[in-house]
């Protein structure tokens, strides 16, 4: 929860009361605007305080087009009510757009993105539609929208009712921000985190919290993909091992030495970008609707090809941005001057476990 004072200081910082992130405050006894959810904060009267800040996207990508968001012809997109459901599903999916509808920093191809995996799991990879529960705001019932209270049982319900043999899918596609790692989990010192439509006023949820929900359960014959298109989601899973196109896989085990592990199961990640870049929502891709860059490459790679390895998706994802920025259709404009011209994002793969990702099959399905 966020605090219930206007500010609070910890280790000579001020935190803001609107979305918690840690603030450069001017003189003291100004007000301050806050430069990642725009909130009216005043300085305590107590000198002045300086703290790096780590950049976020909210205060660059802000939209002037207005393309297709995929709320034309909306339906529901849940079969059924999936939270109500005791059905076990041996194929299990969570899906979750983002728009944050009429807000300073609305995103526009969020929904297209659920829309693009959803009908990917149920086509190719026989998900059954019953098995598949999707969060946006588009949604008529108030349970269905992406709140911090909806995700969090949403997130719980991906992973009730395991049993040896589940494939299970976790898709997001909205913002993503960064704040201070107080617990020394994070090898550079920061928790990557998703937000929620009301964040602003009920927080954000953190890499350590989606951990202990969806990957520390995991038990043994389990297995659990993660696809995540925000900014700053390179370890938004805190999975113990991150593969280097150069280097191969590289030790993330947090310096405390916590347990980020599953119990047995097997649990993978595909982010946007590196936990220091932004990622990009587009048209470079179809010339008309907004895209996030991930999405549209993963589904791209996983309908075109027939069973990709893992090695040959995170290369296909990598080529088609390296295509966009090619192209003259690229971003916004308001995207150009963020990015310079370019999209500017290293897809990461991350996992429970190393394995060789040039021989082992992308499987949805069997364990």
């Amino acid at each position: 929860m966020f605090p219930q004072r206007r500010f609070q200081r910890r280790n000579s910082s001020l935190f803001c009361r609107h979305c918690s992130r840690l603030l450069e405050a001017p003189t003291a006894g100004k007000l301050v605007r806050c430069a990642f959810c725009h909130g009216m904060i005043s300085v305590p009267e107590t000198g002045k305080i300086s703290y790096p800040i780590q950049k976020t996207s909210f205060t660059k990508l802000k939209y002037k087009l207005s393309p297709d968001d995929g709320s034309r012809g909306y339906e529901t997109l849940n079969a059924g009510d999936p939270f109500s459901s005791n059905v076990h599903h041996q194929k299990k999916a969570f899906l979750c757009g983002v728009t944050y509808r009429k807000q300073k920093y609305t995103l526009r191809g969020t929904v297209n993105d659920v829309k693009s995996m959803r009908a990917l799991l149920i086509d190719k990879f026989k998900f059954p539609a019953e098995g598949i529960l999707v969060l946006t705001e588009l949604e008529t019932r108030p349970r269905y929208t992406p709140t911090k209270e909806n995700m969090r049982r949403a997130l719980n319900w991906l992973v009730s009712n395991m049993r040896p043999g589940d494939s299970l899918v976790f898709y997001y596609s909205g913002h993503g921000l960064r704040q201070l790692d107080f617990e020394n989990d994070e090898l550079d010192g920061f928790d990557e985190t998703l937000c929620p439509v009301d964040f602003k006023t009920t927080g954000l949820i953190l890499d350590n919290e989606i951990n202990t929900t969806i990957v520390h359960p995991l038990p043994k014959g389990v297995r659990l993909h993660a696809f995540v298109d925000s900014c700053h989601s390179g370890t938004i899973l805190d999975l113990p091992n991150v593969y280097d196109r150069q280097k191969g896989w590289i030790d993330n085990t947090p310096p405390s030495r916590a347990n980020k592990n599953t119990k047995g199961g097997f649990a993978v990640s595909l982010s946007a970008c590196a936990d220091k870049q932004i990622a990009a929502d587009t048209t470079a891709f179809t010339g008309k609707e907004m895209r996030g860059a991930l999405t549209w490459s993963l589904v791209n790679a996983l309908s075109q090809r027939p069973n990709p390895t893992y090695e040959e998706l995170l290369e296909y994802t990598v080529e088609a941005i390296e295509r966009a920025n090619r192209s003259s259709n690229n971003c916004s404009e308001i995207l150009k001057k963020v990015f310079r011209g370019k999209i500017v994002q290293d897809p990461q793969l991350s996992a429970s476990e190393t394995f060789d990702v040039r021989s082992n099959p992308t499987q949805f399905v069997k364990p």
